[in-house]
């Protein structure tokens, strides 16, 4: 293997780009500046799965020099960092909230939100994809999910991209902002959990206080880590979706055509251009896989990218909605996989059909604001240009 090492915490290192795929076709993985990346399909799903290894994020505020603090002592304590009895008892707990059935019932409502969104911008023929619909779809759906009212999704919204700096590659610099919104949401969702325990209601809020096995710290915890991730990545993924589809209008019109292929879509997109761009492991024990000695402690980020073009796997990577594919590592695999996954491929497979029938030769006007592609990538801002159309409140 050709010596090279990407240093994934370089704003201007594309997971996605040439040199990461030439590296693929010399090996299977590559050094880096955190650890080992792998690059092709099987390597990453097997190791995924692998029990020799635990999730890798616990150790990311010290790869970034955070050692202490409220930011680095509520990381060790998320859903995401934790291990064993304790993962498996509150991840047990939340399931049943988010199961494909509970999901699937909500779909009219999604569609309802998304078409309230859309009215405000569809006449104008422009928008600003993030903030008048993205974002706002994302987090209201994040406090229905929730118990929340519709109306407080700014606050939460505000919060929810503080907190998303946890996952940028400039998390070192971003400590302030992440506690200051850490220690807002917190206090909003310890109002709501006292609020259900004296007044229960239909909602995951309730169903967590009701059964009584989870103390106050751990609930509040559990909710702030469920309130800011499931918004974030659905926000940034519903960027991306509109950035890849608009690069095949062909595609873009067939979807419109062809609602029912909205859920192929989200597959597809999060396929080839996944906000979560690696999904990160750290050994438990001294493993040699393949021919790579990995020591305990070491850590293997799984490129999602690189995985999903493999053309091992896929072996006509080329992006189109009517193919059905391998399955993506978008949403991890194994024990960590991600407990929203419906959520989110339910929210984006009812509104991207909805964006593509009600924005038609949809192209991007100017280049917008984007996050580096690596750790977590998206927009910031990406405006749109579109035959404009009318408000459902018109036809």
């Amino acid at each position: 293997m050709a010596a090279r090492t990407f240093d994934l915490g370089d704003p201007a290192f594309d997971v996605t780009s040439a040199q990461v795929h030439e590296a693929r076709e010399e090996d299977w993985y590559v050094e880096t500046t955190w650890g080992w990346a792998v690059l092709r399909y099987a390597e990453v799903s097997a190791l995924l799965r692998d029990r020799r290894f635990r999730q890798g994020n616990a150790r990311w505020p010290a790869q970034n020099g955070i050692h202490s603090g409220l930011f680095s002592d509520w990381w060790q304590e998320t859903l995401l960092s934790l291990e064993g009895e304790d993962h498996a008892r509150i991840r047990k707990l939340m399931v049943p909230a988010f199961k494909n059935r509970v999901i699937a019932e909500l779909r009219p409502t999604f569609q309802g939100i998304a078409n309230e969104l859309i009215d405000a911008f569809a006449p104008r023929g422009q928008v600003e994809f993030i903030h008048e619909f993205a974002e706002p779809y994302a987090a209201r759906i994040i406090c229905l999910l929730l118990g929340l009212p519709q109306d407080h999704w700014p606050q939460v919204a505000r919060w929810a991209d503080d907190l998303g700096a946890s996952f940028s590659i400039d998390v070192g610099n971003q400590v302030p902002r992440i506690e200051a919104a850490l220690n807002g949401l917190a206090g909003y969702v310890e109002e709501v959990v006292a609020d259900r325990r004296a007044h229960p209601r239909d909602d995951l809020v309730t169903t967590l206080v009701s059964a009584d096995q989870l103390t106050d710290h751990e609930l509040s915890v559990a909710l702030v880590f469920l309130a800011f991730a499931g918004m974030e990545t659905t926000r940034n993924q519903l960027g991306l979706a509109l950035q890849t589809l608009l690069q095949y209008p062909d595609q873009w019109a067939l979807l419109a055509e062809r609602p029912e292929l909205g859920s192929n879509a989200v597959e597809e997109v999060m396929r080839v251009n996944p906000t979560v761009t690696w999904v990160t492991r750290e050994a438990l024990e001294d493993v040699d896989f393949q021919g790579l000695h990995i020591p305990k402690g070491g850590i293997v980020q799984m490129l999602s990218h690189s995985a999903g073009t493999d053309p091992r796997a896929v072996p006509d990577p080329s992006f189109d909605i009517t193919q059905q594919r391998p399955p993506h590592h978008g949403f991890g695999a194994g024990i960590h996989h991600c407990l929203g996954h419906f959520v989110a491929r339910t929210d984006m497979s009812v509104a991207l059909p909805l964006l593509a029938e009600r924005m038609p030769d949809a192209e991007c006007d100017g280049p917008g604001e984007w996050l580096p592609v690596s750790g977590n990538t998206g927009a910031v801002r990406f405006p749109i240009r579109f035959r404009r159309t009318p408000s459902t409140q018109e036809t």
